[in-house]
């Protein structure tokens, strides 16, 4: 492990896994429901925002999706470019395009719209212009002692599934590495957050089913995270809940208000808290998929979430009898094994049901990438909140297991 990352693990665990004292850091304001987006005018002149910068992708642009922001915009006469390079696993070349974009807008706000990517690259750029000593962006590795706010940024998810509009995490490729980097930094939180479901209804299935398994995964790794405690709890279990009544609505009745509206809400409400606990080992191998295969994050967390799980039961049982209420599968006079293993059922049966129960093979991806994906794994930065310590051997072996 290298230097840095052995001061960053360290660091890491003092932030979240300590449990002597506990921070819990969230956006100033959000916006819910179906056509929350038609907020947005209101909240720009309330902050007194000039011109934005929108940070989006060409599909949301192909498909329509951003205009039913824009079009509020324009409505309203709210000034704005359009940066619309963002890639599905953002990197660190995509970031400076942004960065310059934004400076040569003259914007003094982001308006990000999109699913996790978006995102995530709106806080780079934000957070760079804001805090130029980091314009390599590799150093924003890790916790960066950064000083000032990010530009603000109003984000408008796309995808029930990454919260990003309420975390301090965003996650970008370093392409010399061919490496995720996960950054941690309070001011890179949206000042505002807009969840409005109908920006969702033309998601794929297939896309529906991914974001929102990953949203499960957040739900169920912030459960059960080191440092996990009775707030965050409070918000995962609910989460958890909800995303199991309301994904398998939100795949099979794309433009069912319920469903999606109910999926928004859900990830969110995991965002909250796991944005404040850290993860686990589900993530950590997660993203080496991403970096070294350009597997799109949510594919990725959910294909691994039920081996992962069954690995995790020995040393969060008790936390799985809450998973197992939550998904209403626990029944009285259940032993704590009994319903730890009910919940681990109802997980892999919701995956099966939504079809994320992929293999590593489907995404060709064969058993001698195993060692190269479990190098990274190992040394990321959501591994060391795993509720069970685990090895690169035990990695290796759980990516055998969805081979």
């Amino acid at each position: 492990m290298s230097v840095f990352m052995t001061t960053f693990v360290v660091e890491y665990h003092k932030t979240y896994y300590n449990n002597m004292v506990n921070r819990f850091i969230l956006n100033e304001v959000s916006y819910f429901g179906p056509g929350a987006r038609k907020e947005l005018p209101g909240v720009v002149a309330r902050l007194g925002f000039k011109k934005a910068l929108v940070v989006t992708d060409k599909g949301l642009m192909q498909f329509g999706v951003a205009k039913m922001v824009l079009d509020v915009m324009d409505e309203a006469g709210i000034a704005y470019e359009i940066f619309d390079e963002v890639k599905p696993n953002p990197t660190v070349t995509n970031v400076k395009m942004g960065i310059e974009a934004c400076k040569k807008a003259g914007a003094d706000f982001i308006v990000a719209i999109g699913g996790g990517s978006s995102m995530d690259t709106a806080k780079g750029i934000g957070i760079v212009v804001n805090n130029p000593e980091f314009s390599d962006i590799v150093s924003l590795e890790g916790v960066a002692d950064t000083k000032k706010k990010s530009l603000p940024i109003i984000a408008l998810p796309t995808t029930a599934g990454t919260a990003a509009e309420t975390t301090i995490n965003y996650v970008i490729i370093d392409e010399s590495r061919q490496a995720k980097m996960v950054c941690v930094d309070p001011n890179d939180i949206p000042c505002v957050a807009i969840i409005d479901a109908e920006l969702m209804y033309s998601l794929p299935k297939g896309l529906t089913a991914a974001t929102g398994m990953d949203a499960m995964t957040h739900a169920i790794e912030g459960l059960i995270t080191k440092a996990a405690w009775e707030l965050s709890d409070m918000f995962e279990v609910k989460a958890i809940e909800m995303i199991y009544k309301y994904l398998p609505m939100a795949v099979d009745e794309p433009k069912n208000p319920v469903g999606r509206d109910g999926m928004a809400v859900a990830q969110y409400v995991a965002g909250m808290a796991f944005s404040n606990v850290g993860l686990g080992v589900d993530h950590g191998m997660a993203h080496p998929l991403s970096a070294l295969f350009d597997v799109p994050h949510g594919v990725a967390c959910a294909m691994l979430l039920p081996t992962v799980m069954r690995f995790n039961m020995p040393a969060a049982k008790e936390k799985y009898v809450d998973i197992a209420k939550a998904c209403g599968v626990y029944q009285a006079g259940m032993t704590t094994d009994e319903a730890a293993d009910a919940a681990c059922k109802a997980i892999e049966e919701l995956s099966a049901r939504v079809g994320t129960n992929k293999r590593l093979t489907d995404l060709g991806i064969s058993e001698k990438d195993i060692d190269a994906l479990a190098d990274q794994a190992i040394k990321d930065v959501c591994t060391p909140g795993n509720p069970r310590e685990v090895t690169r051997d035990d990695i290796v072996a759980l990516y055998k297991q969805i081979l």
